[in-house]
């Protein structure tokens, strides 16, 4: 008995997992969102984006990418300078009403605005030290200038080092 003829079948299988290539549409995107204030890996977070390891990749070998990141960066800090002010205006969760009808400071809720506007200070201080970092004044004239143990804090002590 002749064998049944066996049909050809293809079948187009859909890519499972995350994107892999380079692509400066989806380069594009990452940055925008990075620009916005958004972390690395909170944009990376989609089924749809790229592992992390895949964008430190990219970084590496599309030159165009990585000064589209680092403006990304830049645009960052200046997103969390606005954050700052939000976060610092918000007030709606800072009390609590208890049963009998009294309003008492909601400290979680202001600790935590207090660490969420520190932790961008910073951030900020760290990737744009010039325009967000400590004011540093350096006296060139051998001096040390101190300030005197338990006096005032405008009280100073000058050593001469010569």
């Amino acid at each position: 008995m002749p064998e049944p003829k066996q049909k050809s079948v293809t079948k187009t299988q859909n890519k499972v997992g995350r994107p892999t290539t380079y692509t400066p549409e989806l380069a594009a995107l990452i940055c925008e969102q990075i620009g916005l204030g958004k972390s690395m890996r909170s944009v990376l977070k989609g089924d749809d984006m790229p592992a992390m390891s895949s964008v430190f990749l990219w970084l590496r070998e599309h030159k165009d990418f990585s000064e589209q990141y680092a403006r990304a960066c830049e645009e960052r800090t200046e997103a969390m300078a606005e954050d700052i002010i939000d976060i610092s205006d918000e007030s709606s969760r800072d009390f609590i009403e208890t049963e009998d009808g009294r309003q008492i400071p909601n400290n979680e809720a202001i600790q935590r605005s207090k660490l969420r506007v520190d932790t961008r200070k910073w951030l900020m201080a760290k990737m744009k030290p010039k325009k967000y970092g400590d004011k540093m004044e350096i006296d060139n004239t051998h001096r040390i200038i101190t300030p005197i143990l338990g006096g005032a804090t405008k009280d100073e002590k000058v050593i001469d080092q010569e």
